[in-house]
């Protein structure tokens, strides 16, 4: 009887940390609820109920390391106040965590006047593609994009000469931080 008791609070438990917690998070939860313990305790309760937690890898940064190319400078030099629309853009990659694809990427470009996205694109991997095709969709309403500062980051995929290349924009980089 105290045995199916004590099943029936793990499984609680784990239901309560929306399926996160593991055996040892477990164990310390129950304790402090009034029900002691022990981490293998709840180890075969869980594996008895084929009870496991969703584990979420942290995404590695790999940083680049490079130095900022020659022919790019920082011309916005954290100026980003604009008059009108269509004047300055600014691009990034954010890294999202899909439960069945794992990492997926979204890059985007943002008008610095009227703070909307502009154009984005979404896919499995940070490529300099990725990043080509957003810059492209945003191009999609603009006739000419002659004058547009386009702010990137240092990123690899960002700084690539193909999203420069593919419309004519004045090139501004951040400059390197050291965090």
């Amino acid at each position: 009887m105290e045995y199916e008791e004590f099943g029936r609070k793990v499984k609680q438990a784990f239901e309560d940390s929306k399926r996160r917690y593991g055996a040892a998070k477990l164990c310390r939860v129950l304790n402090a609820a009034g029900t002691p313990c022990s981490t293998k305790r709840v180890q075969r309760h869980m594996a008895g109920q084929g009870l496991r937690p969703v584990v979420v890898k942290k995404y590695n940064h790999h940083a680049n390391h490079g130095s900022i190319p020659d022919d790019k400078v920082n011309i916005l030099k954290r100026d980003f106040g604009t008059e009108t629309i269509n004047q300055k853009w600014c691009t990034d990659i954010t890294c999202i965590h899909v439960q069945k694809e794992g990492w997926t990427y979204l890059a985007s470009v943002m008008d610095l006047c009227s703070r909307k996205i502009i154009g984005y694109a979404y896919g499995t991997s940070m490529t300099a593609e990725l990043a080509v095709k957003a810059v492209e969709n945003a191009c999609l309403d603009v006739r000419d994009t002659k004058g547009i500062i386009l702010h990137s980051g240092l990123g690899s995929q960002q700084s690539n000469l193909r999203i420069h290349e593919a419309v004519n924009f004045s090139v501004s980089m951040e400059e390197k931080s050291f965090r």
